[in-house]
């Protein structure tokens, strides 16, 4: 009987809880859409109070009551993760309502809802951005704001989800087989972030680049591509001894002198096959040359021939006397 009972009360304060939230919502009574807003306000109840806060705005204009629906509502879409919406309400309000005593407070939460709005690494990265910007400037207006404290941590945070995903989309490259590609995307990531945590993997993943890149290289540009990769494993031992990425440069560093050494090998066999073949090409170069030359002699000496043969008809017509005059016998 007393489950019962109890029962019927759950009923009857959920119907009564509908019945003052559709009555909310069909009235055109300001005070009574405000008071039931706010109790569903203090009861969490994000949904509901959203639904009457957004028809205030327009009855409370130029009111008290004013400041404490925008900023109500900022926080209710904040906590339902309404994260863009409510970061945009809690600016508007700053803007609106300067001489406001929560004027700091709804600029820090702007900044935080900037912040809750990120995005993961692998997506795009602009609402990241957006929120370092956010953070950054909440840091400049109120440098000594208590809740300042955090803001470096934050923006930390961000930055690294930042450095993550250039580190990621540069790790691409190398798992395609890019090596150039790649060695450059990461050279470039540690120019856009020079105070990153991820240097020792970046070394690493540059050190085999450049390893990849020396190994498989073209002729032409071997050499010069061994030296960039041995001089890159120095500079890894140098600025990180004795961790596992300086043991991994030592050893492709010995990789790449028997490589140097090999190739010096290849070059010189190289070289000597070029020589011999360009010198073969100079002898047929000079065969050839010697064949026209003497086929031109042989051209301009028959042609000497012709001009003599044509010389003598031309001087015995010359010499020879016209035949005497003849006379017809008229018959």
């Amino acid at each position: 009987m007393k489950k019962y009972i109890l029962g019927i009360f759950a009923v009857a304060v959920v119907a009564s809880c509908v019945s003052k939230q559709e009555r909310a919502m069909k009235s055109a009574d300001k005070n009574l859409i405000l008071k039931t807003a706010n109790e569903n306000f203090a009861k969490k109840k994000w949904k509901n109070a959203l639904a009457l806060y957004d028809r205030l705005p327009n009855l409370v204009a130029g009111t008290d009551d004013a400041p404490n629906v925008v900023f109500n509502s900022a926080y209710a879409n904040y906590y339902d993760k309404n994260f863009r919406l409510a970061g945009n309400q809690f600016k508007n309000f700053a803007i609106s309502f300067p001489q406001d005593k929560r004027k700091e407070e709804a600029s820090y939460m702007s900044a935080l809802c900037y912040y809750e709005g990120s995005m993961d690494y692998n997506l795009d990265q602009s609402t990241t951005q957006s929120a370092i910007n956010e953070l950054q400037d909440f840091l400049n207006n109120y440098p000594n704001s208590e809740r300042s404290k955090n803001i470096n941590t934050l923006v930390d945070e961000l930055s690294y989800k930042l450095e993550f995903k250039a580190y990621e989309n540069a790790r691409q490259y190398f798992k395609m087989g890019e090596y150039k590609a790649a060695n450059t995307a990461l050279e470039n990531v540690l120019d856009d972030f020079p105070s990153t945590k991820l240097r020792p993997k970046i070394y690493d993943y540059i050190v085999k680049s450049r390893y990849e890149l020396a190994t498989k290289s073209v002729y032409d540009l071997k050499d010069e591509r061994i030296e960039s990769a041995l001089a890159f494993t120095r500079q890894v031992e140098k600025e990180m001894p004795n961790t596992d990425v300086a043991k991994t440069a030592l050893d492709i560093r010995q990789k790449l002198e028997k490589e140097k050494k090999d190739f010096v090998v290849v070059k010189k066999q190289t070289e000597a096959r070029i020589a011999a073949l360009t010198e073969r090409q100079k002898k047929q170069v000079a065969q050839a040359a010697e064949k026209n030359k003497t086929e031109q002699q042989m051209k301009d000496q028959i042609d000497a021939e012709k001009k003599a043969m044509q010389i003598q008809r031309d001087s015995a017509a010359l010499q020879t006397p016209p035949p005497a005059a003849t006379f017809k016998i008229q018959r």
